[in-house]
Order: C-alpha cells, then sequence, then structure tokens
C-alpha cells in the first residue's frame, strides 16, 4: 500500500511543526541517556532476556496508554501487512542484529555503528520516496558522520579484531534506517501509539523464543536497586516515550530529516555515561559534539533561514 501526498511530504525545515522539535529534543535526550542505563542492566540482565522485557514492556505501555485516552487499539486489515513489514526491520531485525553485535564488541563501539543509520536512511528515501536530497541535507551528513567518526576514530582498528560483531551492527543499522523510510512510504490511518505499540509486541514474538532457547533468565530478586531503577528508566523512556515519540516524527519530518535528527543521541549516550558511569570524556568528545550541533544546523536551521531570506 503506497503512502498518500501526506505521508510523502518533504516541506522546508521553516515549515516543519514546532512539535516535531520538541520531540527530537526529548528523543535525544532520552534515547542519549539509554546507553548507560542499558550498561548497567546489562551487567545483571543477559540480553535476550533484556530485550524482550523491553520490548514487552513498551509494547503494552503504549497501547494500554492508547485505551486510557479513549482510542481503539485495532488495526486496519489494509494495515496489518504493512505494519508486519515495518515490525521486522524496525524491532525484530534491528534487537537480533544489534543483540549479536552488541555481545561480540564493546556497546560504545557498537552505537557508533548503529547511527550510521541517517546515511542509509537518506539514501533509501531518495529512492523510496523521492525526497530531495539537498546540500544541505549533504553537508549535514557529512558533519554528522564526522562526530561520529572522531569519536571512535582511535578505536578503529580494534573493529577490525571482531569483524562479525561490526558486520552485525551495520545490519542494526540498515534494518533501521529501511523500517525507517517504509514508515513514511506506507499511509497509516492508526494512531502513532497504536503503530508503535503494535510493532514491539509482534517484534516480541521471536526475541521471546529466543530468550526462552537460550534459557540464562534472571532471578528478579537477585537484582539490585540499582539495576531496577535503570530498568524503570528504560521502560518508561526509551521504550515508551522514545518510540512513540520516533514513530510520531517519522510521520512529521521527511524521513532523511528525522534520521539524521538521531546523530545528537550517540554524543549524548557519551556524555550521560561520562557523568553517570565516569567514563572518559574529553576533546574528542567534545569535537564530536560540535560537529554533530553543526550537522543539525545545516539540516534544521539553515536552509529556514534561506528561505525567509530569500522570500523577504
Amino acid at each position: 500500500m503506497s503512502g498518500g501526498t501526506g505521508a510523502r511530504r518533504s516541506g522546508g525545515a521553516d515549515s516543519l511543526p514546532t512539535v516535531g522539535f520538541a520531540l527530537m529534543a526529548g528523543l535525544t535526550l532520552f534515547w542519549g541517556g539509554n546507553w548507560p542505563m542499558m550498561k548497567i542492566v546489562l551487567a545483571e540482565i543477559p540480553v535476550w532476556p533484556f530485550r524482550s522485557l523491553c520490548v514487552i514492556g513498551g509494547g503494552c505501555a503504549l497501547l494500554l496508554l492508547v485505551r486510557l485516552s479513549g482510542q481503539s487499539i485495532r488495526v486496519p486489515t489494509s494495515e496489518v501487512r504493512p505494519l508486519l513489514i515495518c515490525a521486522l526491520f524496525n524491532t525484530i531485525a534491528w534487537h537480533l542484529f544489534s543483540g549479536y553485535g552488541v555481545s561480540l564488541i564493546e556497546a560504545g563501539r557498537a552505537v557508533i555503528i548503529a547511527f550510521t543509520m541517517p546515511v542509509w536512511a537518506a539514501v533509501l528515501s531518495r529512492v523510496i520516496l523521492g525526497e530531495a536530497f539537498t546540500r544541505w541535507k549533504l553537508l549535514g551528513l557529512l558533519f554528522g558522520m564526522a562526530g561520529l567518526a572522531v569519536l571512535i576514530g582511535p578505536d578503529l582498528r580494534a573493529l577490525g579484531a571482531a569483524p562479525l560483531g561490526a558486520l552485525f551492527m551495520l545490519g542494526a543499522a540498515v534494518s533501521w534506517a529501511t523500517g525507517t523510510v517504509l514508515m513514511k512510504h506506507y499511509s497509516w490511518s492508526i494512531p502513532v501509539g497504536v503503530l508503535a505499540g503494535w510493532q514491539l509486541l509482534v517484534g516480541s514474538v521471536p526475541l521471546v523464543i529466543g530468550a526462552l532457547v537460550i534459557g540464562d533468565l534472571p532471578n528478579p530478586s537477585d537484582l539490585s536497586l540499582g539495576t531496577l531503577a535503570a530498568l524503570a528508566y528504560i521502560l518508561v523512556f526509551p521504550m515508551t516515550f522514545c518510540h512513540w515519540a520516533w514513530t510520531k516524527l517519522v510521520r512529521i519530518f521527511p524521513a532523511a530529516l528525522a534520521a539524521v535528527g538521531t546523530l545528537a543521541i550517540p554524543v549524548v549516550g557519551v556524555l550521560s555515561s561520562a557523568l553517570i558511569l565516569g567514563e572518559p570524556l574529553g576533546a574528542r568528545e567534545a569535537i564530536s559534539l560540535a560537529l554533530v550541533c553543526a550537522a543539525l544546523a545545516f539540516v534544521l536551521v539553515i536552509p529556514g533561514l534561506t528561505r525567509k531570506k530569500a522570500e523577504s
């Protein structure tokens, strides 16, 4: 089912709704803060049970909020197939690839590879959606990827020691980009919470099966207070709010622009890890932050200012 004109708008940055920028800010803050919380939780809970719990918890919470608001959580028959396709990439493939990837390489390196997603999304949105690949988007991508490269630069050799893990994370990035563009490609009549919630619940099936087959399920009574607090943060913010916000963001922003907006997330992840976990924070992180901020300005701010100047 192809999307209508409303699903494919490319609009200039100046015509985009303010709520989109607010959602992007919240997404950056909460998803960025997710990475140190994940490190805390994964010290006591294995990857597969952790992933399963997050996906089920997030999906149920989103659908419950929809029901409490008086809306239906029913998915029209015509939208079931698109939802399953999007869930395949956004939930199943993302969690499986990233789960294997994080198990094979360090989480910090894994997240940097994962956030090459905007590159693949920009290319796919040009091919699938016909979105214009402007000079500002190109500059934004170049500066954003340069910022991410600064973070991982001295560690590039280490990736060669675990090429399979890097390939899994690259697969996760491409899967996420594909799911993002496909959500924009299809037109939807269901609320954002329903779309995000059912994607998580549908995608939870192979994750739960994998957790049961692999075993090594944690005993809740053995979990520390810090782990439980970090898990609560993940369930409330990244898995519930952020999944809703991301789905909403993809609907109201051009796909490539929404994808570039995620470039600030790993930088926030590095900064929050330094504050919460005491990880190193130095010139690399500062330069990366500056480059990513420049990337966001190229994509979100400058095009609007340029157009307003031309119209005045």
